[in-house]
């Protein structure tokens, strides 16, 4: 019988490259196999907004979405951030997290314990608490996620795998372009394979994925919702800048698909514009209010009207930070990344790499 791994370390060789996603759509797989399963987060990567509770964001959305009971979760043993890494730094904190890490792990139950690594392979090394260091401590597999950006990445994952070595259990290539996925399936995937890399899964790049709710928006921008505040679920995927003549404003628009329209509170020619587009989400900068035309035509249309206190510019960039690196959180996004490693990802190949048989199998 091959040695059965109870740890899983889902990591990545970059932030947001999904793998709470992973965590998520794996999951639920395992689950349906009859699977028992705990999951953690070592190292702390998203304080929940009261910190005082030491609950990680991510860990209570994965924890709610596979309905894990208490005794199958685990809280960060400490928290990545300036403070936590000063206090190191200056020989405050001597906490040996490594064998914290070990003492934590005879608290959860399951037969397979999923663990969430930080936003790349180095972070948390300074604690102890890095991809390599989480895995050797718990004699753990790694399944890397990997945003695929051109045939550059197959050197990404090469150089993780000469770190990782038999770790590595398997990767994930993510966010494939559409044209690029031709290429990926009939020449990166087999040269990885022929390098002992096991691809399991390639996910191609996905609109909803990389965006992000109105409701997101709005507290990013701490924005007044003028109206429509009953359709803050909306989706935004993409960004626009009203600042041309209305004839130009058409065209453009036209071009968009769920869109988030940023203008001026005193266009009211490119407000009703964007609205007769594909407009998710109207944003107005100025601290101007749009004329009650424009306002009757947004509550017709269901979209939601957000003023700001910022200039164009700042409301710009923090629309585009958000946009592909924005959590998951929203339910229609949980549903799509079930559906899509259901369909692109080779589970039972997982199951065989760490040893384990679903329930049923073993009936």
């Amino acid at each position: 019988m091959p040695k059965i791994a109870k740890y899983l370390v889902i990591g990545s060789t970059e932030a947001y490259s999904g793998k709470s996603a992973t965590v998520v759509g794996i999951a639920h797989q395992l689950q349906q196999k009859g699977v028992d399963i705990a999951y953690g987060k070592p190292l702390g990567t998203c304080p929940s907004e009261n910190q005082a509770d030491g609950i990680d964001e991510d860990v209570r959305f994965v924890g709610e979405t596979l309905n894990l009971s208490g005794n199958r979760l685990l809280s960060p043993l400490v928290f990545l951030d300036e403070e936590t890494i000063t206090k190191r730094l200056q020989g405050e904190d001597r906490t040996n997290y490594s064998e914290a890490l070990a003492q934590s792990m005879q608290g959860p139950a399951g037969s397979l314990v999923l663990l969430e690594g930080a936003g790349t392979m180095d972070e948390g090394i300074l604690l102890n608490l890095s991809l390599l260091q989480v895995s050797e401590r718990l004699d753990a597999s790694v399944l890397l996620v990997t945003r695929f950006r051109s045939a550059l990445t197959a050197g990404i994952v090469l150089a993780a795998k000469q770190r990782l070595g038999d770790r590595l259990g398997g990767v994930l290539l993510n966010d494939i372009p559409q044209q690029q996925m031709e290429f990926a399936e009939t020449l990166v995937r087999p040269f990885l394979e022929s390098q002992g890399v096991p691809v399991l899964g390639m996910l191609p790049r996905s609109a909803l994925l990389r965006s992000v709710s109105v409701a997101e928006l709005t507290h990013r921008l701490k924005a007044e919702v003028l109206c429509r505040p009953d359709r803050l679920d909306l989706m935004v995927e993409s960004l626009k800048i009203g600042a041309m003549n209305v004839n130009s404003a058409i065209k453009y628009f036209s071009e968009g698909r769920n869109m988030a329209v940023v203008t001026g509170g005193d266009r009211s020619d490119i407000q009703i514009a964007a609205l007769d587009s594909y407009t998710q989400c109207l944003i107005l900068t100025g601290s101007m209010a749009p004329s009650q035309i424009v306002l009757n035509r947004a509550e017709e249309m269901e979209v939601p009207v957000l003023s700001v206190d910022l200039d164009t510019l700042t409301t710009v960039e923090i629309i585009e930070h958000a946009l592909g690196q924005v959590r998951l959180q929203e339910p229609v996004k949980v549903e799509y990344i079930r559906q899509m490693m259901a369909e692109h990802f080779d589970i039972d190949r997982l199951l065989a790499r760490l040893g384990l048989e679903p329930v049923a199998a073993r009936k």
